[in-house]
């Protein structure tokens, strides 16, 4: 009652049936106000993903990493390459057709932002221009790091708000200590159980999670998972 009387202060005095249909009229106020908002809240979603696709297909980010599409397929990659990707996380990010073969696995989980993040990192690491770096840097952030961003990836609010204060003035590091956490998490999470998925069993030739077969650093044997040593020619 005291905000209609603040919104219509002409009236002192109501009688009921005035005042219940003000307070009707109040009611359906904040009604709307609230589904105004979350429409603008929906309609900056929608934006920021149509910023992304932009960016993605625009000529000035058109050699972004992670939106480079390769003509390998799974047919095309030998046992003995896919294998090699086993020793160690590293080995497998070295080679392009691990990358894309990681990344495939990672859609399978809807986290595919994470090994994209990853890749933009290291190219704008590599970039000499500042007039570039600002411009991949506010992509970065944009795209990977801000609240709500499109691809946003799952780092700390103290990292965030260190990416944040540098955005003005950014520089090569920027983005390392998030680029270093993702990295931790591909790695310690993603990674074991990208040995065991289907995507990687079936380059391998094994014939699934029941039969799974472990490569030791050693070459010259493998092991069930019993550790019992078995033939290389098995492969």
């Amino acid at each position: 009652m005291e905000t209609l009387l603040f919104l219509f202060p002409q009236f002192t005095y109501m009688a009921p049936k005035e005042e219940a249909y003000f307070k009707m009229l109040g009611a359906e106020d904040v009604q709307a106000a609230k589904m105004k908002d979350d429409s603008s809240r929906q309609n900056e979603k929608e934006r920021k993903s149509r910023f992304s696709l932009f960016l993605t297909k625009s000529g000035s980010h058109e050699n972004i990493s992670p939106q480079k599409k390769t003509n390998t397929t799974l047919s095309n990659i030998s046992p003995e390459i896919a294998l090699q990707w086993s020793d160690s996380f590293e080995d497998l990010l070295k080679h392009p057709d691990g990358v894309e073969t990681f990344t495939q696995f990672l859609r399978t989980e809807f986290s595919e932002e994470n090994i994209e993040f990853w890749l933009v990192c290291e190219e704008y690491k590599s970039i000499d221009s500042k007039s570039k770096l600002l411009s991949k840097a506010k992509y970065i952030y944009t795209v990977f790091i801000e609240s709500e961003a499109p691809k946003e990836v799952n780092i700390d609010y103290n990292t965030k708000m260190a990416i944040k204060a540098n955005m003005s003035h950014p520089t090569r590091s920027t983005f390392e200590a998030a680029q270093m956490k993702v990295y931790s998490l591909m790695k310690k999470d993603c990674y074991p159980r990208f040995l065991h998925c289907d995507i990687y069993l079936r380059l391998t030739r094994r014939k699934g999670p029941g039969a799974t077969m472990f490569r030791r650093r050693s070459r010259s044997c493998v092991f069930n998972e019993r550790g019992e040593p078995t033939q290389p020619s098995a492969w």
